[in-house]
C-alpha cells in the first residue's frame, strides 16, 4: 500500500487531473465540448480493457453494451418521462442485465467465438433500433428531452469527474486479488483452473463490471449530447475506436485506455480539416504503435520507468 502512494505514477496522475480540472477556466467551450466526449470514450475504452488486457476475452461489440445503456435512457426518458438519474440507472442496469444474459453462454465457448458472439450482438441490436423506429428513432436518431447541463464546463466537470471515479474504480479492481485471478485466467486458464479458481465465474463478474461502466457512460453521453443515434453509440464503427484506443493506450493498464481515447478523439478532431487524410494520418498513428509498441503509450513509460 505503501508503495502505490509513493508511486511517482499515482502523483503525476492526480496532478494531471487537477490540471485537466481548472480548464473550464481558460479555454473555449469547443474545447470543453470536445474533451467532454474523449472522456466518456476514456470509460468505454477502461471498460474494455478490463475484460481484454485481464481476462483475455476479446470483445468485439462493445457498443452492444454501449447501446443498450444508451438507448434504455434514452428511451425512458423522450416516451416515458422519467427523471434523468433514473434513466441513467436504468440504462446502466440494462446494460448489465444484457452483459449478463450475452456472456453467460459466449463465455463457455472457446477460440474467436466469444469474439463473434459480442460482434453479432452489435448487428442485432443495430436491426432492433430500425426495425422498431417508432421507439427509437430509427437511423433518424432519438431526440433526448433532458441534458445534464447547458453549461459546458458544468458538462466537462461531469465527465472529468466519472472518468475519474470510474478509472480509480477499474484500476483498483484490477490490482487487487480479483484482478491478479483473471490475469492468470487470460494467461492460463488450464492452469488457474487448476488452482481451484472458477474461470467462468470470474470473467463472467469482469463482463458485468464492463457492461456496467459501459452503459453508464453511454447512458451519460446521451444525454450530453440531447440525442441517440446508431452512428454515435452502437455503430460498428464506434466499437473499433474503442478498442484501438484501449490498445493504444496500453493494454492491461486501465488508465492508458483513456489516455488512447483522448488522444483518438483529440487528433482526429484537429485533423478534421484534412478531409479524409485524417482518418488515414490517426489509423496510420494507430498502426504504428500497435506493431512496434504492443504495449502502448503507457506501458512503455511504465516499462522504462520499472528498468530505471
Amino acid at each position: 500500500m505503501r508503495s502505490r502512494i509513493r508511486s511517482p505514477f499515482l502523483w503525476v496522475t492526480l496532478a494531471v487531473l487537477a490540471i485537466a480540472a481548472t480548464l473550464p477556466w481558460y479555454v473555449s467551450a469547443y474545447i470543453l465540448g470536445l474533451l467532454t466526449v474523449a472522456y466518456y470514450f476514456g470509460v468505454f475504452a477502461m471498460s474494455w480493457d478490463l475484460l481484454f488486457g485481464f481476462a483475455g476475452e476479446v470483445n468485439f461489440g462493445p457498443t452492444f453494451l454501449i447501446g443498450v445503456g444508451a438507448y434504455t435512457a434514452g428511451i425512458l426518458n423522450s416516451h416515458y418521462g422519467l427523471e434523468l438519474y433514473l434513466c441513467v440507472a436504468a440504462g446502466a442496469l440494462a446494460a448489465v442485465v444484457a452483459g449478463f444474459v450475452l456472456a453467460l453462454p459466449a463465455l463457455r465457448l472457446r477460440g474467436p467465438y466469444f469474439g463473434l458472439t459480442t460482434l453479432v450482438a452489435v448487428l442485432i441490436l443495430q436491426s432492433f433500433v430500425v426495425v422498431f423506429a417508432d421507439l427509437t428513432g430509427g437511423e433518424i436518431g432519438l431526440t433526448i428531452p433532458d441534458v445534464l447541463s447547458i453549461d459546458a464546463g458544468v458538462n466537462y466537470w461531469i465527465a472529468l469527474g466519472f472518468m475519474a471515479l470510474s478509472g480509480a474504480i477499474l484500476f483498483g479492481l484490477a490490482q487487487s486479488p480479483v484482478g491478479l485471478i483473471l490475469q492468470a485466467s487470460g494467461q492460463d486458464p488450464v492452469q488457474a483452473g487448476a488452482l481451484g479458481f472458477n474461470i467462468i465465474k470470474h470473467k463472467l463478474a469482469a463482463f458485468i463490471v464492463s457492461a456496467f461502466f459501459s452503459g453508464l457512460a453511454g447512458a451519460l453521453l446521451v444525454f450530453y449530447m440531447g440525442t441517440a443515434s446508431v452512428g454515435t453509440v452502437v455503430d460498428i464503427a464506434v466499437g473499433v475506436q474503442v478498442i484501438v484506443a484501449a490498445v493504444l493506450g496500453g493494454r492491461r493498464t486501465v488508465l492508458g485506455a483513456a489516455l488512447g481515447a483522448i488522444f483518438l478523439i483529440v487528433a482526429g478532431e484537429f485533423l478534421r480539416p484534412t478531409g479524409e487524410l485524417a482518418t488515414f494520418i490517426v489509423s496510420s498513428v494507430a498502426l504504428l504503435v500497435i506493431l512496434f509498441f504492443p504495449n502502448g503509450f503507457l506501458g512503455v513509460v511504465l516499462s522504462r520507468g520499472t528498468r530505471s
